[in-house]
């Protein structure tokens, strides 16, 4: 083990990868979390939504972290995307635990530097505006997704599954009910279907 490593490991520094699905590659944030010093045994790794803290994987990652201690993340995001969790863990971390917090991507996010008065102060707005941006930019996404859905159901397409065929002979069965020749259930009960089901098809067919 090399003279980095040994150090690092007796400074207690860890390192947090987080996915949202599984179809999602870890790869890149490991291979930046090791570049940084970090071994594999030294990283927690979550594939869980962002949007709230109650992943296993951080769970136990917060037990071990303290004073003298430092968290390794690629990305803001990576760790939350909730403004007002993130914020509130990020607190958690650095001030009740005493742990520090090193962002990769935003060297400005580096509680390890400047920790006088107006060091914690910068960190602290620029934690606010990343955070803020990470949960805007989530809504927006579910915003695009709402839009897109209602235009396409404007264009007539269909979401869900298929609906399923109508019985080969459900046209006489529909006939015979509607000249009163037989009731509602013994329709249904010629299709195959419940009387609801019957009725709900019955109205479909009438409006083709």
């Amino acid at each position: 083990m090399s003279a980095k490593m040994t150090e690092m490991e007796e400074k207690k520094v860890y390192g947090y990868i987080r996915v949202s699905t599984r179809e999602q590659n870890m790869d890149r944030q490991r291979i930046a979390l090791m570049k940084a010093g970090i071994t594999q045994k030294q990283i927690y790794m979550d594939r869980q939504s962002g949007k709230d803290f109650e992943r296993p994987q951080y769970q136990k990652l917060l037990k071990k972290l303290g004073k003298g201690s430092v968290l390794y993340i690629k990305s803001i995001d990576r760790l939350g995307r909730n403004y007002h969790d993130l914020t509130e863990q990020w607190r958690i971390i650095t001030k009740e635990k005493g742990a520090d917090i090193v962002v990769l991507d935003m060297p400005l996010l580096d509680t390890r530097r400047d920790k006088n008065l107006l060091g914690t102060f910068i960190s602290d707005i620029v934690l606010a505006m990343l955070s803020y941006a990470a949960e805007n930019e989530r809504e927006n996404i579910r915003q695009r997704q709402a839009e897109g859905i209602a235009a396409a159901k404007l264009r007539g397409v269909a979401f869900g599954r298929p609906p399923k065929p109508l019985p080969d002979h459900f046209a006489q069965a529909y006939q015979a009910w509607k000249s009163g020749e037989i009731c509602a259930a013994g329709a249904a009960k010629e299709c195959g279907m419940p009387r609801s089901t019957f009725l709900y098809k019955a109205k479909r067919y009438e409006e083709k």
